[in-house]
């Protein structure tokens, strides 16, 4: 068993505390992301489960083992990290195998390994190449392939992609989620880019400022953030945000007015919570969801200062009239362009809304939306048991 479970673990430098009273428990066979901004604790947290740093409070369980206090090589852990770290003197298998050598391990038992590893990354015609002979991404999976013969009951990868363009980071992308499909061990991986995230995890820890902000299933965390910083880091463009009030409440719903809103704004889709009338609020809305419409069906106004056309689709970025600025996702062929005045139409069903603390007013979703996310809650671990390994 290979579930994790880290309870109040602090870690600071100096008077600067990077880890705040993390509480985290990861499944067996989980591939979990720790996502947020640089300075955000999120490789500082994953060193600490490797055994790299020594802890201010807090504990670590590896399955059934307290793993606190234990050395790194002990651990049972394999480690991936952002540069790959290869010995350029030796070729791809010596590099694999190395480590096992220098344990002791039988040289029958050795092969079997780096020949498992081999196969599984597709590298076996590398194995007698120099790392000075591979590409950044043979070398990635050389990196990968030495903590798969370890065969160790966690696998930490920290920003392994990050040194590589971006067409082949696609490509590794889907090479790590298959890996994980056919080893089925517990992997951690570390990341600052969402699309990584939300593509490769069966959940995604967001970190912000040394604490766990949530931690959900990637369509959770966008369909159902729990904070302002939560809806603001998970999705591209980022959502946008409207200062408003509470100008009533009722059982049906919440209405909103000020902020720059040009009419009131009923929300139907929101959960029974009392706000509070006059209240202020964070009005929240992905730029997909607004609409370029007349004057008369409008929510908003404001000046287009810049149209980015993507091909399929333009990013249209407004000012709003009363100050503020919001990026609206219309149709690659939609004819709006720079310094044009355009209408926005909020459509009621699709926001989100904040309290004064920033964090989320309950929404109701469509039946489909909620099903999809049910789906994703209850798959679970994706991979075989990790006794396939040697079948």
């Amino acid at each position: 068993m290979a579930a994790i479970r880290i309870e109040n673990l602090r870690k600071g430098f100096g008077s600067l505390e990077v880890l705040k009273g993390i509480d985290l428990e990861i499944a067996d066979g989980e591939f979990v992301c720790f996502l947020g901004p640089s300075g955000c604790g999120k490789s500082t947290l994953l060193r600490s489960i490797a055994g790299l740093e020594n802890l201010d409070d807090g504990s670590i369980r590896l399955g059934e083992r307290d793993i606190t206090d234990l050395p790194s090589a002990k651990r049972d852990i394999a480690m991936v990290f952002q540069n790959y770290a290869l010995y350029p003197h030796m070729n791809v298998r010596k590099n694999l195998s190395f480590g096992l050598a220098l344990n002791g391990m039988r040289r029958e038992e050795i092969d079997r390994r780096v020949n498992n590893a081999a196969e599984i990354l597709r590298i076996a015609e590398l194995l007698n190449r120099k790392p000075r002979q591979l590409s950044g991404g043979q070398r990635q999976r050389v990196a990968i392939g030495r903590a798969i013969v370890r065969e160790p009951k966690l696998f930490l990868l920290d920003e392994p992609l990050s040194n590589l363009d971006a067409g082949l980071r696609v490509t590794m992308r889907v090479e790590l989620s298959a890996l994980h499909e056919r080893l089925g061990v517990t992997m951690i991986y570390v990341t600052h880019d969402q699309v990584e995230a939300m593509t490769l995890s069966d959940r995604v820890v967001v970190l912000d400022k040394g604490k766990v902000s949530q931690f959900g299933t990637p369509l959770e965390l966008f369909y159902q953030p729990a904070n302002l910083f939560v809806a603001g880091f998970i999705g591209s463009p980022r959502m946008n945000f409207i200062a408003a009030n509470v100008v009533g409440e009722s059982a049906a719903g919440i209405g909103l007015a000020g902020g720059g809103l040009a009419r009131e704004l009923s929300l139907d889709a929101l959960s029974p919570r009392s706000i509070g009338r006059d209240r202020p609020v964070t009005l929240g809305i992905r730029p997909d969801k607004l609409e370029l419409t007349s004057r008369e069906e409008a929510h908003l106004a404001g000046n287009v200062r810049l149209v980015e056309r993507l091909g399929t689709e333009s990013h249209v970025h407004i000012s709003l009239d009363g100050g503020g600025e919001l990026t609206a996702v219309v149709r690659g062929t939609h004819p709006v362009s720079a310094r044009e005045r355009v209408h926005i139409r909020i459509p009621s069903e699709h926001c989100h809304l904040f309290d004064a603390d920033g964090n989320a007013v309950a929404r109701r979703l469509d039946a489909e939306t909620e099903a999809l996310i049910n789906q994703e809650k209850g798959r679970g671990p994706r991979g075989p048991v990790l006794e396939e390994r040697h079948a």
